[in-house]
């Protein structure tokens, strides 16, 4: 019988002295690279504390969703997908126009502009209407229209600004201010301008003939609306031959055009041309018909109520090519018919001064110039006179062919409501024009018929109404800042999905566009 040994492995004293060093080497760098691990982890989690990750907060009731899936996008008809349609949001918008913004869903450049989208074939009209209430950014929308429009060489032109919000802009562009109201500049409105006298110098008789003849019926056509106004009616055949034959008679082609107590004395004396338009068959007869349309231009003249605003000569003609602004801020708002006269006579001297140049421009054989036409305060035109509801229908109509565009500024559907159906239709129908409509914060009840017009959706309405909240207030300083939906903007073109967009202001735009500057004495 045999016995076996086992061996056993035995270590040096100084193998094992070096084995005992490499693992407490290794466990030490196991432990820094724990330790840094737990460092980066620690930030990881501080940085994802303060803000939202992709995935939400990632916190303790973050919220934060699980990993999900990607969605695939597929294509269909309005008719395959008509239960996601209309969309509250439209698709991308071309890069095309004024900057005015980022896109509310998207955070994408929102550009647009009458001008810029109608030489693209983008819409139909050049014309763009904004509504939204009181301090919610309309008119900062209208002033960046204004400013991209003046880089580009376009010409904007604000005939009738009553607060004024516009005059500061145009100051800024190196433009034209024209001061308009009681004791602060004169205005003949007989007088078309240094233009219009200057249609004679156009060498082709028949162009020549057709301008001065469309000078000729503008200028009929004014006085005849002023003293319409005075009168509270339309004028009777009889008066409108008058003003007719007067005009021609005083001042046949344009040159020298006669001041009110001059057109006023050539109708009290009573001239045979005069009485054969009339067909009086003598004197009695004759101040009989004549004594309504009389008391109206006296009123207008040196002897009226509003003194020498309309009789004498005029202070400042408008310069063609440069941004101007009728400031009529001095007009006593409460007067119903000064302010429908003085508005209706700066939109028709600065309709006249384009269609001067226009012509003088095909006449010498030049390009000519685009106009961007601003109708802020759109309430105070249609309340003051059913004559001004007329008036900007015809400018509405005819812009696109005299190469002006148009931007018409009102606070909700409820100031186009007048006092008969006649007229609400008429005012209606400039928003139905409009190929572009800008929609700030607007309450339900302000929409009138909106909705009809645009097709508004459950979803953009809601949005619309959000944006009337008022602002919160700062329990430490105690002011409130700007309202949530001031800049906000939904800009609707035909019955498509609207595309919802913030405006972003320049800081030197919020020293030319803030319309409270009046309340800066109260600290």
């Amino acid at each position: 019988m045999s016995t076996t040994k086992h061996h056993e492995l035995t270590l040096t004293k100084r193998e094992a002295a070096r084995l005992e060093r490499a693992a407490k080497k290794n466990q030490q760098a196991r432990k820094g690279r724990f330790s840094r691990w737990s460092q980066e982890s620690r930030k990881n989690r501080e940085a994802l504390a303060s803000r939202p990750g992709p995935r939400g907060w990632a916190r303790p009731a973050g919220g934060a969703m699980s990993p999900s899936e990607s969605l695939f996008e597929v294509r269909g008809t309005t008719v395959q997908v008509c239960g996601l349609y209309p969309f509250v949001a439209g698709s991308g918008l071309p890069v095309i126009g004024a900057p005015l913004g980022y896109h509310l869903r998207r955070r994408s450049l929102v550009c647009a502009d009458p001008i810029s989208w109608f030489l693209a074939g983008i819409i139909s009209n050049p014309s763009a209407f904004i509504l939204g209430q009181p301090g919610l950014g309309k008119t900062s929308l209208v002033h960046r229209f204004i400013s991209v429009s003046a880089a580009w060489g376009y010409i904007p032109m604000i005939l009738a600004d009553s607060r004024p919000d516009y005059v500061l802009m145009a100051e800024a562009l190196n433009g034209q201010v024209i001061s308009f109201s009681p004791g602060k500049g004169h205005i003949n409105p007989m007088d078309l301008g240094p233009l219009a006298a200057s249609l004679w110098e156009i060498e082709d008789p028949t162009h020549r003939e057709q301008a001065i003849g469309e000078m000729i019926g503008r200028r009929r056509s004014l006085i005849t609306g002023l003293t319409a106004m005075m009168l509270g009616r339309a004028l009777r055949p009889h008066e409108s031959s008058v003003i007719a034959q007067s005009l021609v008679s005083l001042d046949p082609d344009l040159r020298k055009p006669p001041l009110m107590h001059e057109l006023i004395s050539f109708i009290k004396t009573r001239p045979d041309d005069l009485r054969t338009v009339m067909m009086a068959t003598d004197d009695r007869d004759y101040d009989e018909r004549v004594r309504d349309l009389l008391d109206a231009l006296i009123s207008l003249g040196p002897d009226g109520v509003y003194g020498d605003m309309f009789s004498k000569p005029t202070t400042a003609h408008i310069r063609p090519g440069v941004p101007v602004v009728f400031d009529i801020s001095g007009v006593n708002e409460n007067d119903a018919i000064l302010t429908a006269a003085v508005q209706s006579l700066c939109w028709n001297l600065g309709s006249a001064t384009v269609s001067a140049e226009q012509h003088l421009a095909v006449a010498a054989g030049r390009p000519r110039r685009t106009y961007l036409l601003v109708m802020d305060e759109l309430w105070r035109v249609l309340r003051a006179s059913e004559e001004m509801v007329h008036f900007i229908d015809t400018i509405t109509r005819l812009n696109r062919g005299r190469g002006i565009a148009q931007v018409m500024v009102t606070h909700t559907m409820n100031d186009l409501k007048l006092s008969s159906a006649h007229l609400t239709a008429t005012a209606w129908g400039f928003v139905e024009r409009s190929s572009m409509v800008f929609l700030g914060g607007l309450a339900k009840g302000e929409m009138g018929n909106l909705r009809e017009v645009f097709s508004l959706s459950h979803e953009e309405m809601e949005l619309l109404s959000d944006w009337t909240a008022e602002a919160a207030v700062d329990y430490r300083t105690g002011k409130a800042g700007l309202r949530p939906g001031a800049g906000n903007f939904i800009l609707k073109t035909g019955k498509q999905a609207g595309t919802p967009f913030h405006t972003e202001l320049t800081s030197y735009e919020f020293l030319v566009s803030d319309t409270n500057r009046d309340w800066e004495m109260i600290k």
